[in-house]
């Protein structure tokens, strides 16, 4: 019974690790048009290692376990090419025309074929929303459930998105097996803002009541390395974004307690911030100012940087001189609202209440949580209110707490 449970809790890693990097792989073999005969292929796959394992335990090498199986489906289905629909049949073929393939699943294989997957998706056929949705469930396994959350939308709008995307991600005559530069010139935006995207939901996940779900800052953060490493893919707002992830990776094992709730980022033990990702977003910001362009990756960078060094008396000028730029760029209520705590951060929270109550935000768990703040010090009675509204507007049982919790405290200090 323990051995089915670790089983249990092993397999929903491995298959946010590993089914997409098998589908890519497949999908060079088979074709984007018949992307869903690899999914199937990899769902089995881990359908058949979940009933195997719970049975007979865990495999010395769980992930060559996967590929065996995988290996030997792909082979099983193409030796019944004849059994399957006439709509199928005899459209199923390798490039180099082989019966079987050499299903190696090599590390190389693995980055090349999810490289390639990452540009294949991001189909200009699509509009951008639908190209990012369509990466996000492909590319990375997210749930139709967590797509809508990410996107603030509701589930069947995403079905019906993802249904459209991948009737034109069939027909494109796009090839995995090999990258060219104009595809890559047309498709790298998008390829970003899904990766952006990705990494968002996992730093401050709005699904399943997880406020952090590092796997997704972790997948997100190798898919961009992919992009780094390629010749055709390494440029500066590539790095720039790498950079941010580092930096915001860097404060993840700080900003929750051991028993899952969340720490403020003033409040955070910054012995528990790691220096290596630190140094490695450090390495790759400087590379992504190399050149002339500033991209909103920059700045958002600029900003982490700032936000992971030593307190000083121009710390807080520096980043919002970097929000008033980034705003121009990009607006967004998020970024209005984190402008303006770096605005009272600099001019005192007077000030910031005006700047903050100018957005006219009633809507935003998180304008009503900076109220709050700004309020604390203040009007407690005023706080507590903006507090409460937040807690009603929010969808995240834990910041829930932590927004109780912050009451709490302004009531026993009242």
């Amino acid at each position: 019974m323990e051995e089915k449970a670790t089983s249990q809790q092993l397999l929903p890693h491995l298959f946010r690790l590993e089914y997409a990097k098998m589908t890519a792989v497949l999908c060079r073999h088979f074709g984007l048009q018949h992307i869903e005969i690899a999914e199937d292929i990899v769902s089995e796959t881990f359908l058949k290692a979940t009933e195997f394992w719970g049975l007979h335990g865990i495999p010395a090498n769980p992930t060559a376990w996967l590929y065996t199986v995988a290996k030997n489906k792909t082979k099983d289905f193409l030796k019944r090419q004849q059994l399957f629909d006439t709509q199928v049949k005899g459209n199923i073929r390798t490039d180099e025309q082989q019966p079987e393939p050499d299903l190696a699943f090599t590390q190389q294989l693995f980055n090349d074929s999810q490289l390639a997957m990452i540009f294949a998706v991001c189909n200009p056929a699509n509009s951008p929303e639908s190209q990012i949705c369509l990466a996000l469930q492909i590319l990375c396994g997210f749930s139709v459930e967590e797509i809508a959350n990410a996107f603030l939308a509701k589930r069947e709008t995403i079905k019906k998105r993802l249904l459209r995307a991948r009737t034109n991600l069939r027909n494109d005559d796009f090839k995995i097996t090999t990258l060219r530069e104009d595809a890559i010139q047309s498709r790298l935006a998008t390829v970003l803002r899904t990766l952006y995207l990705l990494f968002n939901e996992g730093y401050f996940s709005a699904s399943n009541n997880h406020l952090i779900r590092k796997e997704l800052c972790s997948e997100a953060i190798r898919l961009t390395l992919l992009l780094v490493e390629h010749p055709l893919t390494n440029s500066t707002k590539v790095n720039a974004l790498l950079a941010l992830m580092c930096y915001q990776s860097s404060r993840l094992d700080a900003r929750e307690d051991e028993a899952g709730e969340t720490i403020l980022f003033e409040q955070q033990d910054k012995d528990l911030w790691s220096k290596e990702l630190i140094d490695k977003g450090n390495y790759y910001l400087v590379n992504a100012c190399s050149g002339n362009e500033v991209s909103k990756y920059h700045l958002e960078a600029g900003i982490a940087y700032w936000h992971t060094t030593p307190t000083d008396n121009k710390k807080w000028e520096h980043i919002l001189q970097l929000y008033n730029e980034l705003i121009l760029i990009e607006y967004s209520p998020m970024t209005a609202l984190n402008r303006t705590f770096a605005f009272a951060k600099v001019y005192g929270d007077d000030k910031g209440i005006i700047e903050a109550e100018k957005l006219r935000l009633e809507a935003n768990s998180y304008y009503h949580s900076l109220l709050g703040c700004l309020y604390a010090g203040r009007d407690v009675e005023k706080a507590v209110n903006h507090y409460n509204t937040a807690i009603t507007l929010t969808k995240s049982a834990k910041e829930k707490r932590t927004l109780l919790k912050e009451v709490e405290r302004l009531k026993g200090k009242a």
